[in-house]
């Protein structure tokens, strides 16, 4: 899961596409490619964003979910938190690390 999830961070166009669903959750695609052309003046295709939006889904940092006939695309920070937990080190100043109180 690691490995999916630092090539999907590895890509600038889908940094941008996480800071978009950051900002707003829960976008279609239209509504991403919108904000991707106007904000962010990049000239992507649908189907380009779409590629990027299937990366980002495979690594688990955007959830996906069906309502009629529209697709909404949200954040899901979980696997950054389970990245960042993997190399930090416990504070050992911190009484509420979990780590640091044994029985």
């Amino acid at each position: 899961m690691a490995d999916d999830l630092f090539k999907a961070l590895a890509d600038s166009t889908r940094r941008i596409i996480l800071d978009e669903l950051t900002q707003k959750s829960g976008q279609t695609l239209f509504e991403i490619c919108s904000r991707l052309s106007m904000k962010h003046r990049l000239g992507i295709s649908r189907q380009g964003v779409s590629q990027h939006l299937a990366v980002l889904e495979a690594a688990g940092l955007v959830e996906t979910r069906r309502e009629g006939r529209y697709k909404f695309h949200d954040l899901n920070t979980a696997p950054l938190r389970q990245i960042t937990e993997r190399w930090l080190a416990p504070d050992p100043s911190d009484p509420s690390d979990p780590k640091e109180s044994s029985p």
